[in-house]
């Protein structure tokens, strides 16, 4: 798990070395984004949540991904542009986020019939069929959703 004080003396090592003195870094409160670059801010942050799970080399690769994106400009997006930039940082993940989610947080709680287990931030809207169990929606494996209180 990594600590949050030396997740911060990274980061601000990173935009020192990287960006300029407009950049700032700060932790948030997502729950399923590992990271994010605020370009009308110039602020990177990281989610409080989930640095505390990862490992540190997986904090270290979120904020290279996010200052790759600084570097980049806004426009770049993960294109072409950015994976350069990212690879010369030391970048070796993908686009994406694919760890773990601070899912003891989600409000909302879902079973489909066969006992897999969903959990969503917002209320879902309309009926909802498990994915493992269903490609399609089918209402013999509609998810039933309960709130957490």
């Amino acid at each position: 798990m990594a600590d949050l004080n030396r997740v911060r003396v990274w980061a601000d090592a990173l935009i020192t070395l990287h960006l300029d003195d407009s950049w700032s870094f700060g932790f948030d409160n997502a729950k399923t984004r590992a990271g994010l670059c605020n370009f009308t801010k110039k602020r990177i942050t990281v989610s409080r949540y989930l640095a505390a799970r990862f490992e540190d080399d997986d904090i270290h690769q979120t904020l290279l991904h996010e200052v790759a994106h600084a570097v980049a400009g806004p426009h770049a997006g993960h294109g072409p542009k950015w994976k350069a930039i990212a690879k010369e940082l030391g970048y070796e993940g993908g686009r994406l986020h694919d760890g773990p989610v601070a899912t003891e947080f989600a409000p909302w709680v879902g079973t489909c019939p066969a006992g897999h287990v969903i959990h969503r931030y917002r209320r879902p809207t309309r009926p909802m069929a498990c994915g493992r169990c269903s490609r399609r929606y089918d209402p013999a494996h509609a998810i039933s959703w309960v709130k957490r209180g």
